[in-house]
């Protein structure tokens, strides 16, 4: 990986979950080990995703970390190894509100959306169809103008404004104690920007988002899960 310094100070590093940590196949079958390394070395890891907090919760124990879980790209927060109880930051009775009048004027609009709405407290998912843009049109002219429409690749969300990874972190670092100067985060999608901008480093894992590249101030040469493990290898030479 190029561009990585020779001596990098940070206290954590923050991971997005889909096409970072896992994919379809799941994980990376080195990842675990790498992840455990860093935590041993004294590097917190974090996590900080589009998924429900219920979907979250299992992958944290799996990786065997330490670290908070920012969930529904920010609008909750859980830091059970600090002993903090979980922090809702927006109602999600709105983009579910708005969700259900596209279906009326969306042909074929499925507004039960992607299976984990069921556990959703903060925003609204829809399966990935391409139809974002079609959405934010038909929203500004409506009460729920202020909402986001936002597509991660994964699944279309809609969230309430204000609420993003940046939104969350601050939140689970305020609790820590962590300044975010000395966070790496790592992603691979537009949901992944707020946190890159936020945080004092940031490692971009597709090349395919012109978008997310420019923010990032390092990209791995592999995407995706080899991208991630890329960077793991990188970071413990030098840490």
């Amino acid at each position: 990986m190029e561009g990585l310094p020779e001596e990098l100070d940070i206290d954590m590093i923050v991971f997005d979950v889909d096409g970072t940590l896992l994919d379809f196949r799941g994980f990376h079958p080195e990842l675990i080990p790498l992840i455990r390394q860093l935590e041993e070395r004294g590097i917190i890891v974090s996590l900080a995703s589009g998924r429900t907090l219920p979907n979250i919760t299992p992958i944290r124990q799996a990786l065997g970390i330490s670290g908070f879980i920012v969930a529904e790209n920010g609008g909750v927060v859980w830091d059970s190894s600090e002993g903090h109880e979980i922090r809702i930051l927006a109602d999600g009775s709105r983009p579910k509100k708005a969700a259900q009048w596209l279906s009326t004027q969306i042909d074929g609009f499925d507004v039960r959306g992607i299976e984990s709405n069921r556990w959703r407290e903060t925003e609204w998912c829809m399966i990935e169809t391409g139809m974002e843009h079609q959405m934010r049109e038909l929203l500004s002219q409506t009460e729920w103008s202020d909402l986001l429409v936002v597509s991660t690749g994964f699944a279309i969300h809609i969230t309430c404004p204000g609420v993003d990874k940046e939104a969350g972190l601050r939140v689970a670092l305020g609790q820590r104690g962590v300044d975010p100067s000395r966070v790496l985060s790592c992603g691979d999608a537009l949901n992944d920007i707020p946190m890159f901008e936020y945080c004092g480093y940031s490692v971009a894992v597709n090349s395919g988002l012109r978008q997310v590249v420019e923010v990032a101030d390092w990209l791995t040469e592999s995407d995706g899960l080899e991208g991630t493990i890329e960077l793991l290898r990188a970071l413990l030479n030098i840490i």
